[in-house]
């Protein structure tokens, strides 16, 4: 028998689902692996953007399902939207279950806040020149695809893999000073506010950090993404941690066996069936 990591909160963000370089199979072994009260999901889970009805692959399905399983075995999940899936924000404060869209987050954690947003709205690039923002994330999806191909052949070889998007950016001085900016900012804030956590995904950088300035202190987490770092965050005995999915050596005797038999169309069946069963409960 298979025993479920069980923890209070468990965070992910940008999965990207829909698009190629999303790890959907990485992601499914992962929530197939933990049994959380709570699930959030951090924005650009579906990514709206790059969307196109011919692709949209099983395992893809097999995510959504997962989740809509988790939520219908009592399990709270949050969706708080972001940039890529921005049409879900004309739904903020919809509740249908146990899912719940919104457009942030306060949750009280043991006498402590904890702030959760997405992130873009802090992110002038994403509000003021969208259309640069977008050819980027054109620019980054080709960038993956090449990285998948030079880590096909790494593994062949036995060499670990390689992240080209990592070693660009590290070695770019303007990404590297936006996102310390953006941090910097939504920590500030975080302090001002009186917030004890800042969480937040849209920049892919896994992180845990503690900021602290004149007015205060707080700790600033990023949930990473599912295209290369496959990351999360869990929140267990009054603490914060990133979970590596990497470094998870029990995470490969993971598997949701419901699902390995399931057809495409029993898969695309059981999502309607719940896309009815919420319409009615409205």
């Amino acid at each position: 028998m298979k025993i479920k990591r069980k923890i209070e909160i468990a965070v992910i963000s940008d999965t990207h689902l829909g698009t190629p370089n999303c790890q959907a199979k990485h992601l499914l072994t992962y929530l197939s692996s933990i049994s959380p009260k709570t699930l959030i999901l951090n924005g650009d889970i579906v990514d709206g953007w790059q969307f196109k009805k011919r692709y949209f692959p099983k395992s893809h399905l097999k995510v959504i399902k997962k989740i809509m399983d988790m939520a219908g075995d009592g399990v709270n999940v949050i969706y708080i939207t972001g940039n890529h899936d921005e049409l879900l924000r004309k739904y903020s404060g919809l509740t249908i279950g146990n899912i719940a869209i919104v457009d942030k987050l306060v949750l009280n954690l043991n006498g402590k806040k904890a702030w959760i947003f997405h992130g873009d709205v802090f992110d002038t690039s994403t509000k003021n020149a969208r259309w640069l923002t977008k050819l980027g994330a054109y620019g980054y999806r080709f960038l993956t695809l090449i990285n998948r191909l030079l880590n096909w052949y790494r593994a062949k070889c036995g060499k670990e893999r390689y992240s080209l998007s990592k070693k660009i950016k590290n070695s770019v001085k303007g990404s590297v000073k936006k996102l310390q900016k953006f941090e910097k900012t939504v920590s500030k804030l975080a302090i001002e506010n009186g917030y004890d956590y800042v969480i937040c995904g849209h920049s892919h950088k896994p992180k845990k950090e503690y900021i602290e300035n004149k007015n205060g202190k707080t700790i600033y987490l990023n949930s990473g993404d599912w295209v290369e770092h496959f990351t999360a965050l869990e929140y267990q005995f009054k603490r914060w941690k990133v979970h590596y999915f990497k470094h998870d050596k029990l995470a490969p005797f993971y598997t949701d066996e419901g699902f390995e038999k399931m057809e495409l169309q029993d898969l695309i069946a059981a999502i309607t069936i719940v896309e009815q069963q919420g319409k009615k409960a409205k």
